[in-house]
């Protein structure tokens, strides 16, 4: 065989194809009827405002407001009436009023007035309701479930999030710290829900490629051990700190969407000090809400990474290449991963984990069951995330 003939050429390579039950998250796909068993936040407290706010969650464009009462709510964008997007609508003391013939709509969808009907706000209005989904605030976040209402469960509480140490207060994100880019990020969730439990790329990726970005103990080739804890899957590691001591340093990817990822700063040692939910969009973009304890405002902004001593959004287009980060790893790979060109070695046993995980909560909610992580009893609302941190041994 001549060389030029040599097996292993791009030549008549197929079609790469993507894993659709894991990535795609339209509602009636297999992972968006998964996701919506559970609650994701769609906004920050300040974003269910007067202002109605369009956004966009698993596929779905929807209206978040708060009315004159303080309640918030969220609707579908088009008027039952007409079809008007309620994007153009005004917030009022009831709920949310249409530009176009001014029905209002309370946070739950009932039309609550029906101005140009000549019977003092519509005889009939109660037969009308607008489409919407059941919201909660916690942590400074809007949650919202968006799945088949008799099988709602209730809203998780962290402990990381309710044991306020002295001087701790909560502080909520909305700019995708942990993605390593904008706010939005132009790529399926699953790129950046993997990478919670891709231990190897952190010395490789954050060390030898972009310079250390973090303590020098993180550049080190771990010792790495992955585990199925039933919510999620755990990654620990273990590196030796510049004193001899061992760093035990413990990660999790937790059912649905959450990242639970200890600070690779090591300001403190101790549980981890924020989560992050990684809200899919839908199927190409997604973005990153976080909580956390600080003691000071801003706290959480001061964790985004720095390459070449900038901010990412500072960077020239050669410092993107020469300094590649989380974002540019997973946004590389494309709209949607190509899975079926890939090699998985051991080092992506955390990987294999997290889709045999997520494989398995399909098939509950394909029998009629509930997923994994689901909370019905409030004496069981309360979730420990506490063994999640930097520890020193």
């Amino acid at each position: 065989m001549h060389p030029e003939h040599d097996e292993g050429t791009a030549y008549g390579l197929p079609p790469a194809t993507h894993l659709r039950e894991l990535t795609e998250v339209g509602a009636g796909t297999p992972m968006g009827e998964l996701l919506r068993r559970y609650w994701h936040p769609v906004g920050l407290g300040s974003d269910a405002g007067a202002e109605p706010k369009a956004v966009r969650v698993l596929g779905e464009d929807l209206i978040l407001f708060r009315d004159g009462a303080g309640r918030a709510g969220l609707l579908h964008p088009r008027c039952a009436h007409r079809g008007a997007s309620l994007v153009y609508g005004r917030v009022e003391p009831e709920g949310l009023r249409c530009c176009y013939h001014g029905w209002m709509f309370d946070v739950q969808g009932r039309c609550v007035d029906q101005p140009c009907e000549p019977d003092g706000g519509g005889a009939l209005r109660h037969n009308v309701r607008q489409p919407w989904y059941p919201v909660q605030e916690r942590y400074g976040l809007v949650f919202a479930y968006l799945g088949p209402p008799q099988h709602k469960p209730l809203l998780p509480r962290y402990d990381v999030l309710e044991d306020l140490g002295d001087g701790e207060f909560l502080e909520a994100d909305d700019s995708s710290l942990g993605g390593g880019g904008p706010a939005i990020i132009p790529c399926n969730w699953l790129q950046h829900f993997e990478n919670v439990v891709d231990s190897f790329h952190v010395p490789i990726l954050h060390g030898v490629f972009s310079g250390p970005q973090f303590v020098a103990a993180m550049a080190q080739m771990p010792e790495v051990r992955w585990s199925e804890v039933g919510h999620g899957v755990r990654a620990e590691s273990w590196r030796t700190l510049e004193d001899g001591a061992r760093l035990h340093r413990v990660t999790e990817a937790v059912l649905p969407t959450l990242r639970v990822v200890p600070s690779p700063r090591l300001g403190r040692f101790g549980p981890v000090e924020s989560i992050g939910w990684v809200l899919p969009i839908d199927d190409t973009h997604f973005r990153i809400y976080v909580a956390g304890r600080v003691t000071q405002a801003g706290d959480i902004g001061r964790m985004r990474s720095r390459m070449n001593g900038k901010a990412w959004s500072e960077l020239s287009a050669e410092e993107h290449r020469r300094f590649p980060g989380d974002y540019e790893a997973q946004v590389s790979q494309g709209p949607i991963a190509a899975h079926s060109a890939e090699h998985l070695r051991t080092s992506d046993r955390g990987i294999a984990l997290l889709r045999r995980l997520l494989r398995v909560q399909l098939q509950a909610v394909a029998a009629g069951g509930d997923p994994a992580g689901i909370v019905r009893d409030p004496q069981q609302a309360r979730v420990s995330l506490a063994h999640c941190g930097n520890f020193r041994l």
